[in-house]
């Protein structure tokens, strides 16, 4: 039974990088604060561990991070003295195509531009704008719906970011290759492209590449969540490991609980503490699709035919527009796409902790429907075989998870949904429920601090930060 924490001010459940930002928050303001996790390493998303052989270190979730090193909350935290430290690999994306050739995504916007062909100028005319107003947007971008500081570089924004993914390369490139560099970018959404606001997600993430690039922390995910608990302990907190919370009973006598955990959960552990509206507004919360995700132990590099995917830390394999909107599309109506669209990452390639000497790893995933338990491997290998031919000669050893192990893993990837739930024009502000404040709830001492918060998924921490400013305000 979990041990009751009074004498505490506030208490996390989930050392996500939600919870532990929410906690260092409390902590900088004086309070006491306690990170209770149900599994027995901190971290949630942000976890790296031997899945397949000793010493190939693998990260069990997120991967690349730009939105970690755009994020105005861990900017101000001096993580660097906490061990964690971030590699820059030469060009942050390559998207391979069947004739050997190759569109980047550079912080170099003329490297970006030269890839691109007769829509060179195209993508420099919209990604110009966003990288100079980049430190205008991104905490607009990455906190709640708000009255904007800067509204002039929201509304440069904003009217692009309201189409949807595939209505915006249609109508912004005329040609293939920068179409599917950028519809490769919105597919991170998890959403069908044809809907309203995916083409936000390409436009962020364009706009990150271009201004703080997509880079991995050297050591592993694991490294961020590391930091930040190592942070927190300085300012006097504590986490907790091997403590699932099943009940509101751990926080007698605490003036805030703030959970790092979906609606689902919520529900489970503290539901009979607010409103029955408020219950089921939160029961009618949405999930989005999965992941299949595989690790990979290799015996060499990813073999690519085009070279310039070996300097990219992250390689988008679906080819042309057409291909990657379908996929999504087929995702989004509950099927298992034959050429799905696949997201790899190759940190071996630029750091050499992550495998022994001369091996590599490679990390990577498709989407597939919520609670998914088909076995994509071979689908996605012979997507990578299409690029890179001779890969599976390379593969020593891999591991894979189903939607299902996911969860199993990962209690907030709900069906296999990495991003906390659906982040569609309905619910990427109203997440979760519609709320002037969406991380209060009606008991003025319960509070959500998660990615079913704005700004939705990655790696931020900004739904903490947020999360623990609403317990300030409303709890003392």
């Amino acid at each position: 039974m979990t041990r009751k924490t009074t004498g505490t001010d506030a208490i996390v459940v989930g050392s996500g990088p939600n919870g532990l930002a929410a906690a260092i928050t409390l902590a900088q303001a004086g309070h006491s604060v306690q990170v209770l996790e149900a599994r027995n390493t901190i971290g949630g998303g942000c976890r790296s561990a031997e899945l397949t052989l000793p010493g190939f270190v693998h990260d069990t979730c997120a991967a690349i991070h730009p939105m970690a090193v755009a994020s105005p909350f861990f900017r101000d935290l001096p993580l660097h003295d906490y061990g964690l430290s971030w590699i820059q690999p030469p060009l942050a994306l390559a998207h391979p195509f069947d004739d050997g050739t190759v569109a980047v995504l550079s912080l170099s916007m003329h490297e970006t531009t030269d890839s691109l062909g007769g829509d060179g100028v195209a993508w420099s005319d919209a990604f110009t704008p966003l990288a100079r107003d980049f430190d205008l947007l991104i905490d607009q971008l990455l906190g709640p719906l708000r009255l904007p500081r800067y509204p002039g570089a929201l509304a440069r924004f904003a009217p692009p970011a309201l189409l949807s993914a595939n209505r915006y390369a249609r109508t912004r490139f005329s040609e293939d290759r920068a179409r599917a560099l950028f519809v490769g970018m919105a597919a991170h959404s998890m959403l069908d492209l044809s809907q309203p606001i995916s083409a936000a997600f390409g436009l962020v993430l364009g706009m990150m590449g271009h201004t703080v690039g997509w880079p991995i922390p050297r050591g592993g995910s694991q490294r961020i969540a590391d930091a930040l608990a190592a942070r927190l302990r300085s300012l006097g907190g504590t986490v907790q490991t091997n403590t699932p919370v099943t009940s509101l009973e751990v926080a007698e006598g605490a003036r805030a609980v703030l959970f790092d955990i979906t609606p689902r959960q919520f529900l489970d552990i503290a539901g009979d503490q607010v409103p029955a509206t408020y219950r089921r507004t939160l029961g009618r919360y949405r999930y989005g699709p999965g992941v299949f995700k595989i690790d990979w132990a290799l015996d060499g590099p990813v073999p690519w035919t085009a070279p310039e995917c070996e300097r990219a830390g992250t390689v988008h394999l679906g080819a042309t527009f057409e291909e990657i909107a379908a996929s999504e599309r087929e995702v989004a109506h509950g099927g298992h796409p034959e050429r799905p669209f696949v997201i790899l990452a190759q940190q071996s390639l630029f750091d050499p902790t992550r495998a022994p000497a001369g091996k590599h790893t490679l990390w990577g995933y498709c989407h597939v429907p919520n609670g998914s338990t088909v076995d994509m491997t071979d689908r996605i290998e012979t997507q990578i075989e299409r690029f890179a031919p001779g890969f599976r000669d390379r593969i020593l050893a891999r591991a894979t998870r189903d939607t299902l192990e996911s969860e199993t893993t990962n209690a907030n990837i709900i069906g296999g949904d990495i991003n906390g739930g659906m982040q569609d024009w309905r619910q990427l502000f109203t997440r979760p429920t519609p709320r002037l404040d969406p991380y209060s709830t009606p008991n003025r001492r319960l509070y959500f601090c998660s990615a079913s918060t704005p700004p939705g998924g990655g790696v931020h921490g900004m739904a903490g930060y947020h999360g623990a400013r609403s317990a300030m305000k409303k709890a003392w």
